[in-house]
């Protein structure tokens, strides 16, 4: 960190352009480990008329560790069963995940205005966060130790350690950036419409693979539908735009379209895009800024969402002192090859619900209805396991040469519910915190990891953790203040630590496993950890440069009623 930033000589620490989920979602983030933000966006409010309309584990997870997931679930379907019909209505897959190994739901229809509206209320509880809306953003200036920002109504520009562009697919951060937004758009277009009064009523969604016209029905809480109609060639958009040709789009579907109580329709294309680089200097992008999707397995939102929770963590430990600069580097590595998948994913699921050709969509339908009679095939589709999870060979992992075949290190840990000694039935994170934690399988972790490495951690504000059987969580033979020790209430970390041979694991603050191995190996990963995690020696910073070995974080945030930041014109 330069003398300059040390000094405080910048406004801000991380100026977001963009206040939409990703940028709200970061802007908690950073507000919960005390780091000084500022929101821009050239709009006057919030978005209003919903995008998304499904949320999925990880995202629902996330808003767990920023305090506001019981402020969101009221505005959502959770456990939505997806169904994909052919042309004569016969059930060719349905999605329907059983499991919730991260805590939540895997599919969760929700409603995108109100949700959204959570997050940017959440800000209310940092007063070193702050939105300004109605503020574009003109130009922004790299000066190798700060960013100058200047915006287009005059006023004073503002001076940040970090811009990170959450400004959409027409991003301005990444044209000041000169990176490339590589891929293609699609010259099918889609009519989406959201109706009030839930004209069907039923809580789950389908997909219509009908050659005919291609069409979806989506429920998104509070009485809210999504419809979605292929648009043909022929048709065109002033066409779409007709209420009239509107509701015979709705007769397919709902016995009275002439009753029903439309909010708004649109005319969408889909893009598979992605930046040619997430990171240049000082400036970063997130969101729809650094990809688009098309919207078939609903994970344009949801990447967002991944994108704040991998990058937040990481310029909250840079901006404290926690970490060195390079550690940032490590975000384009780690997002880039897995918003790539779901590009790739939501565009094959596209070309394959969308053929309007009859004999091509009539193959496609005999080879679905034969996978359907394999019941691997058939469970694979059902619990969504085609889904690409995050898997960092590189990155802020450990994959050492001594690390086991079957490394768990570079993917999620589960959260499953637990026991402690004061609290019953409680999630895993919530004891974890929103720091660095160290996990361990029925072990003592001081002397596993040893005073020199359980000291590094502790000045790093990690939490301890001891999972244990139910039947050992009172036995005090390795108590320690400084450990917490856990009950496998349900056996899920029990059946974890079946598969896999490591007992010790690093946890990063987005929940995943930095480095895993077993109990001997411990403080030799330890270090390892360090260098690969970028972390400083000293512990961390406060914004003004004053030391701060216990670094800031807040396990357990909580719910404030909603209110309004900022809207300083």
């Amino acid at each position: 960190m330069s003398a300059a930033t040390q000094r405080g000589d910048v406004d801000v620490d991380v100026l977001v352009v963009g206040a939409g989920p990703s940028g709200l979602t970061l802007a908690n983030i950073l507000g919960l480990h005390g780091v000084r933000t500022l929101v821009v966006d050239e709009r006057e409010t919030l978005i209003d008329y919903p995008r998304g309309v499904g949320l999925d584990d990880e995202a629902l997870r996330t808003f767990q560790s920023i305090g506001l997931v019981d402020r969101i679930l009221p505005h959502t379907v959770p456990n939505q069963i997806l169904r994909f019909f052919d042309a004569d209505r016969k059930l060719l897959a349905e999605m329907a995940p059983p499991d919730a190994r991260f805590g939540w739901p895997k599919r969760n229809g929700f409603v995108q205005p109100m949700v959204d509206a959570e997050l940017f209320a959440g800000l209310d509880r940092f007063g070193h966060v702050e939105v300004r809306f109605g503020r574009q953003m003109q130009n922004c200036t790299d000066n190798g130790d700060l960013v100058t920002v200047e915006f287009s109504d005059g006023r004073s520009p503002v001076t940040a350690r970090y811009v990170v562009g959450c400004d959409g697919g027409r991003s301005a951060t990444r044209r000041l950036m000169g990176v490339s937004f590589d891929g293609t758009t699609s010259s099918t277009r889609w009519l989406v419409v959201d109706v009030a009064n839930d004209p069907l009523g039923h809580p789950n969604s389908e997909v219509g693979a009908d050659p005919r016209r291609p069409y979806v029905s989506i429920s998104i809480a509070h009485g809210i539908r999504r419809f979605e109609f292929l648009i043909h060639p022929h048709e065109t958009d002033e066409q779409a735009d007709d209420p009239a040709f509107v509701r015979q789009m709705l007769a397919r579907l709902v016995p009275y379209p002439e009753r029903v109580d439309m909010i708004r329709h649109r005319v969408y294309t889909h893009h598979s895009r992605i930046a040619g680089s997430f990171r240049q200097g000082r400036l970063l992008l997130a969101g729809d800024a650094a990809h688009l999707m098309p919207v078939w397995q609903g994970q344009g939102y949801n990447s967002g969402i991944r994108d704040a929770a991998n990058l937040g963590w990481k310029l909250a430990a840079v901006v404290t002192g926690q970490a060195h600069d390079a550690l940032l580097d490590s975000y384009d590595v780690e997002r880039r090859k897995h918003a790539r998948a779901m590009i790739d994913l939501s565009t094959m699921v596209g070309r394959v619900i969308s053929p309007t050709n009859r004999r091509v969509a009539a193959l496609r339908d005999r080879v679905i209805h034969a996978a359907s009679v394999v019941p691997t095939l058939k469970r694979y589709v059902l619990e969504m396991r085609f889904k690409p999870m995050p898997r960092y060979q590189q990155g802020a992992v450990h994959h050492g040469e001594s690390a086991s075949p079957n490394s768990p290190a570079g993917t999620l840990f589960i959260q499953p519910r637990v026991d402690t000694r004061e609290q019953r039935n409680v999630l895993l994170d919530e004891v974890a915190g929103s720091g660095f934690a160290v996990l361990c399988w029925s072990n003592n972790l001081r002397a596993v990891l040893g005073e020199a490495a359980f000291g590094r951690w502790k000045a790093l504000g990690a939490r301890f953790i001891e999972a244990r059987p139910m039947t050992q969580l009172h036995w005090p033979g390795h108590d320690d203040p400084d450990i917490v020790v856990i009950g496998d209430r349900d056996g899920a970390l029990k059946k974890w630590f079946d598969v896999y041979t490591d007992s010790v694991l690093f946890l990063r603050p987005d929940r995943c496993i930095a480095g895993a191995c077993i109990a001997q190996r411990a403080p030799e990963v330890s270090q390892a950890l360090f260098g690969v995690l970028h972390l400083t020696e000293e512990g961390g910073t406060h914004s003004d440069g004053k030391p701060d070995r216990a670094v800031r974080h807040v396990a357990q945030p909580t719910a404030q009623s909603a209110g309004s930041v900022s809207r300083t014109p």
